[in-house]
């Protein structure tokens, strides 16, 4: 079983304030991307025509409570499936899994994938889920690349990696931030206990706080069986003083929560990670509530690079919506996929253990320019080196801070 990466990852992973500027590419020493496309130039176009294609099985949920999240890996990955296949040399074929956010499902999903020939896996996409497929790659010997199941559990054996922050690096990074720009200095954590990113998040936070001078005033869990009626915990935040409420959460608790602060009259800052990216899809929510959400991100969709831009644009005419960053992520993942098959030499027609081989071992040696990080490289560990940046919800769009 690896170990994941010391404190030395997290302290390197310095926020970035300012847009990604170039266009992204993959792999070391590859050319620049050509003018006017989003997608990452390829670093050995000439090794990729093996004659056959690449199974790429995805699985997350494209229904039910997390279904943003699902959908947008789906689409963005399409999206790279096409220009990619659009170029010649290297194609793919992706087949995406509906799992519900459902462990039962997403294992289910998995064994029919492996029934469809799948040789590289793309997910899952929520850590739950993941956590119960993980151990099915491994004795598979899988290669697994999740996009956004951020604990680090899901990334134990070596044929695993992330394109997302694991739970310990979103923690620590949130309590710096908050701390470094003076945010506020009595914190309250409203987090699920029963879930592993929320718990895992939480964790790091509440020990990198203490080092940072924070005062958490208010540490309160639900479960998921109790995650409708958050009046308890707001009053809690509330009377302790809190003047920033952490919520280390998915978007559709951090919903409710917030309409319970506006209830309460209970105005402080609201601060969040990747989960809460998706409070903007929120079918006849009030968005005027989320005015001023803080959270943490690798991808803004107002960013002004070119690369970032052009997928911006590619996904509003596909899908008729702005991307989130778990579309990045897939993206960007799909890109890391195709680096490592170009760095490997691998072909089509090895089977899923084999290629498995080729690729882990490419993973440590690749370094791609996406639209989630530039210069992002992956550790043997299976965690990914890349800086986060900051986004605050302003004039009911998201806007870098």
């Amino acid at each position: 079983m690896k170990k994941f990466l010391s404190a030395a990852l997290a302290a390197a992973m310095a926020f970035s304030l300012v847009a990604c500027g170039s266009t992204p590419s993959s792999s070391a020493g590859s050319a620049p991307a050509s003018e006017g496309t989003s997608a990452p130039a390829s670093a050995s176009e000439g090794a990729s025509a093996t004659g056959g294609v690449f199974k790429i099985g995805g699985i997350g949920p494209t229904t039910g409570g997390a279904a943003t999240y699902g959908n947008a890996v789906k689409n963005g990955a399409q999206i790279a499936v096409d220009e990619i296949n659009a170029k010649g040399g290297i194609q793919f074929e992706l087949n995406f899994q509906d799992d519900e956010n459902d462990v039962e499902k997403a294992v289910n999903a998995y064994n029919t994938l492996k029934d469809w020939g799948m040789q590289v896996l793309l997910g899952t996409v929520t850590t739950q889920p993941c956590l119960s497929v993980a151990p099915e790659a491994a004795a598979d010997n899988m290669f697994l690349l999740t996009p956004s199941a951020s604990n680090v559990d899901v990334i134990a054996e070596d044929n695993a990696f992330q394109v997302c922050f694991t739970d310990p690096n979103q923690g620590i990074a949130s309590a710096d931030y908050i701390a470094d720009n003076g945010l506020a200095t009595k914190i309250a954590i409203i987090y699920d206990s029963s879930d592993a990113y929320s718990k895992g998040i939480r964790d790091k936070f509440v020990e990198e706080a203490g080092t940072k001078g924070l005062e958490v005033v208010a540490d309160e869990a639900f479960t998921a069986d109790s995650k409708t009626d958050f009046s308890v915990q707001v009053q809690k935040a509330k009377d302790a003083g809190a003047e920033l409420v952490f919520l280390p959460i998915y978007y559709n608790e951090a919903n409710l929560i917030i309409q319970e602060m506006d209830k309460q009259g209970y105005d402080a800052l609201i601060f969040g990670c990747d989960g809460l990216d998706g409070l903007l899809t929120i079918e006849g929510a009030d968005l005027s509530l989320f005015e001023g959400v803080m959270l943490l991100t690798p991808f803004v969709a107002d960013a002004d690079d070119e690369a970032t831009q052009a997928f911006v644009t590619k996904y509003q005419e596909q899908y008729g919506e702005i991307p989130n960053q778990f579309a990045a992520d897939a993206y960007d993942g799909v890109y890391a996929i195709l680096a490592a098959i170009e760095q490997s030499g691998a072909t089509a027609d090895m089977d899923a253990s084999t290629l498995c081989d080729a690729l882990k071992g490419a993973m440590t040696q690749i370094t791609v320019d996406g639209l989630t990080g530039e210069g992002m490289k992956w550790a043997a560990t299976g965690e990914v080196n890349k800086a986060p940046r900051a986004m605050k919800i302003q004039n009911g769009a998201y806007t870098a801070m």
